[in-house]
Parts: C-alpha cells; structure tokens; sequence
C-alpha cells in the first residue's frame, strides 16, 4: 500500500506537468504512461513485468499462472488501447452504428435474490422510444458458473428478445483464463480472504466491461445489477452534459452509492479498465475509481442531485449478506434539469472563503456562501446573449443551515444590456416579486414580461444577521 500511495504522489507530480501538455510533443498520457510502467516494476502486486515474453512472480504466498497472466497483462504498455480479451457473445445483434450512451452491468450468482432482469427492465422502461435508439445495453455475466450464465440468458432473451434484435441489448463473457491469478492475496485492511478474493475479481468483472464498451458510444454508465432508474435518465444526463461543454472532468456522479451512476467518457474506458487490472487486488472498485479521477485531474467530486439511480437490492451479492443502502437524494420520476445558460455572475456581498457566486448557478452539488448581507446588496447575473424564460427557481440556505436564508428579498429582470464604469449592467429593471422564506418561484415569466432578459438580480430588501446561502438558481429557457 506504502508504494501505491508513493505513486499517487509522483502523479500529483504529473498533474502540475499538465499545463504543458499542449506544448509538448510528448503527451501527458505518454508520460502517465512510462511512470505507470516504471512503477510497475516496484508494485507488491501479483504480477511483475520481465520482457517482452517471460513473466514471472514468485512471493511467499503464491506462485503466478504465468499463461493467465499473458493474457490478461500483455498490452498493459498501451493504456489508451483496448485488452486483447476474446469474449463470448450469450445474446447479441451486432451494434449498427455508434450510440450516445452505454449502460454497463455486471452481474455473478448470488446466493440470495436476484434483481439483473428487474434492472434491466427499468432501463428500457423508463426511456422513451427517442431515447431508446440512442442507448445500448452491456451486459456482462461475470460469474465462472456456466450453468448459472445458461440460466440467466435464457430469461434475457426470453423477456428482451425486441431489444436484443434491435442492437439494444446484448450479453457478453470474458472467460475464466483471461482472469489473473484470484486466491492468495494481499489482505489489505485486514479483510478475510473470501472477501479481498470477491471484490478483486469484481475489479477484473468490470475492466474486461470497461474494454468491451470502449467504442461502443460516446459516453458510458456504470450502474449495477440492482438499480432501479429515474424517468427520461438518458435526456437529463445529456442535459448535465451539454450544460459542462467547454468544462473539463472524467467522472460524473448520478448517484452517491458505490459503481452506480457513473459517468465517463468513452475514449477514458481503455485506461480505467488497465487502472482497475493493475490494481485489481489493492482496494474496492469504488475507491479506485477516486484515486483514478484524481489522477486524470478532477480533484473534486461532481455529483448531481436529486439522483437518477437508486439501489433497489436488498441482499448483497457477497455471501448474500443483507445491504439495505439507499441513496435519499433519488426521485423516481425525471427532475427537470434546467438550461441556465451561459452567463457571467457577481455579487458586492462579503463571500466567504472560496463559495463564489459562480457556485451557485452550477449544477453541481455546490452553493454561494456570504456573510450578513445588507439592504440594497445585489446578486446579479449577465447572460450572454438576451434569452426567453420560462421558468426561475431560487433556493437560499441548506438543511444543515436552514436559517442561512435570504429572509427578506426580490428578484428583478433587466433588458438593454449597458456598460456603466466598465461593468456590464442593464439599463432598466422590472421586479417579478418577493422571496418567502428564503424561496422564489416562477412559471410562465415569458408570458408576463414583454422583453428578452439580458440581466437578472436578488436584490436584498432588509439587513439580516444571519449569513447567507443561495443554494441554487435554476433556469429553464424557452
């Protein structure tokens, strides 16, 4: 673990290498590359590379199947191509064209319940037909029983047969020998050995699924096999991901809970599918998963709320152990993501520390924070472009600090964008009404106000003591 943790730092390294990467001829990839390889060969792991064609590993635990290791390990020198896996096809209609989204599942036997076939269901459920043709399914019967796999396909095919002629649907498995070496590991964090063998091979179950769906869509989710879906989760997920056009990130979060609501790039799957074999036996998949964003950069979590997947299971799949996680920030029916677009934010109020008004416009999990505000203090945001509204919704204060509110306020709308002492302002302003305990909202405002709104403001009305936050200020556009 000593010497995971030594080459995190030497990334943290890397990270501030990043700024070069354009001038460089060498990519920032190539270099994570020859690190990765460097520290490889000092990594206590199950494996260690020897040339070009021997590899061996001896430890006092075990000895390595060096032929599983060939299969599994030989391309790991190139992280951004796929794994030389050949896997078997249990149902599917070869994909006609490149789509949106892919949804990942893995699933093994489970000793109590099972919940594959109700997931799977409330994918396409809850997609409408025009969302349908732009998602296909991956499903990977990871567990080594083939009369188990034999079970379970039947049932797919027998319930989704439309969807798998479609090219919606398909089932796939990466055999037994492609799979490194699983007994006899590390025991990191004193976990017993049934245990570290479980989520090991659960790693490997979903990196031979990342491999498999790297060129499958533009954007991959990783959900698991007992997840039930929000209502149109495909068309508020692209809602989020057009809102972040021209932002950088790798991970986007749909759901607090474990593997489930995932997002990624698809050009990323080939590296996190090496990231997870490499360290395969190191930690849960979840952990990795943040040592692997913050190695690509995103240092922060972006997690969107309410989540649009929620864990339904109520048995584990390790030793069928009881797992009544569930995730309180779910609704089961499509929130209305708004458009907020694209606008400049500024504030005369005293923000404290690093909750800047930009926060609280994003659509991330995140909020201004201000010290006591006074009468006639603004909150003002200058879009863009002059825009149609339909709807406003302003929160102020949180449940933690639920008297952090603006106690007294409006909310103005402003036309004839103006430079007033180099500050772009709008010349005139129209009051849609007042704040009621810390909460503004409007429908229909494009009915009420006759000009497109090129400025809008929260005015504050009264002094308070109490500090403020704006939780969230959403948009809809029509």
């Amino acid at each position: 673990m000593l010497k995971f943790y030594q080459m995190k730092y030497i990334f943290q390294i890397l990270d501030k290498m990043r700024c070069l990467r354009k001038r460089s001829t060498v990519s920032f990839l190539g270099v994570l590359v020859v690190f990765l390889l460097f520290m490889n060969l000092y990594i206590e792991d199950s494996y260690v590379l020897e040339g070009d064609k021997q590899l061996i590993r001896e430890t006092s635990t075990h000895q390595l199947n060096s032929e599983r290791y060939v299969h599994t390990f030989k391309d790991l020198s190139n992280f951004s191509g796929t794994i030389n896996v050949t896997y078997r096809y249990l149902a599917a209609t070869p994909l006609q064209r490149k789509r949106y989204l892919t949804i990942g599942l893995s699933s093994v036997k489970r000793k109590k319940g099972n919940y594959l076939l109700e997931t799977i269901k409330s994918i396409f459920e809850q997609s409408s037909y025009e969302e349908l043709k732009e998602i296909s399914v991956v499903v990977h019967l990871a567990d080594f029983n083939s009369s188990w796999r034999d079970t379970m396909v039947q049932d797919i095919t027998q319930k989704f047969a439309h969807h798998i002629i479609a090219g919606r649907l398909m089932v796939i498995h990466a055999p037994e020998e492609y799979y490194p070496v699983l007994d006899g590991l590390k025991r990191n964090y004193n976990d017993p050995e049934d245990r570290v063998k479980f989520r090991s091979k659960q790693n490997v179950d979903y990196a031979f699924l990342l491999n498999f769906c790297a060129n499958t869509s533009d954007y991959y989710v990783m959900l698991e096999d007992d997840v039930r879906c929000s209502r149109n989760f495909l068309t508020a997920i692209k809602k989020v991901i057009a809102s972040l056009e021209g932002t950088y990130w790798v991970t986007l979060e749909f759901s607090k809970l474990g593997y489930i609501g995932k997002l990624y790039h698809s050009h990323d799957l080939p590296r996190l599918a090496h990231f997870l074999l490499m360290f395969y036996q190191e930690m849960p998949c979840d952990w990795l998963l943040t040592h692997f964003r913050g190695l690509l950069a995103q240092k922060n979590v972006i997690r969107f709320k309410p989540s649009l997947f929620q864990h339904m299971g109520y048995y584990s799949s390790y030793k069928g152990t009881e797992n009544k996680l569930k995730d309180d920030d779910f609704e089961e029916e499509s929130f209305d993501i708004p458009d907020n677009p694209p606008a400049s934010l500024y504030t005369n109020m005293n923000v404290f520390e690093n909750y800047e008004a930009s926060k609280a416009y994003s659509s991330v999990d995140e909020y201004f924070w201000g010290k006591p505000p006074s009468i006639g203090d603004m909150f003002v945001i200058i879009f863009e472009n002059p825009i149609t509204i339909k709807k406003i919704k302003v929160n102020t204060g949180t449940e933690d600090r639920q008297n952090d509110i603006l106690h007294h306020g409006a909310l103005d709308v402003g036309e004839k964008l103006i430079f007033r002492k180099q500050i772009r302002q709008c010349d005139t302003y129209l009051r849609l009404g007042e704040f009621k305990n810390g909460y503004f909202e409007m429908s229909d405002v494009n009915q009420k106000i006759p000009f497109d709104i090129h400025c809008m403001r929260i005015c504050v009305t009264k002094s308070q003591k109490e500090w403020l936050i704006i939780r969230s200020i959403s948009i809809w556009t029509s």
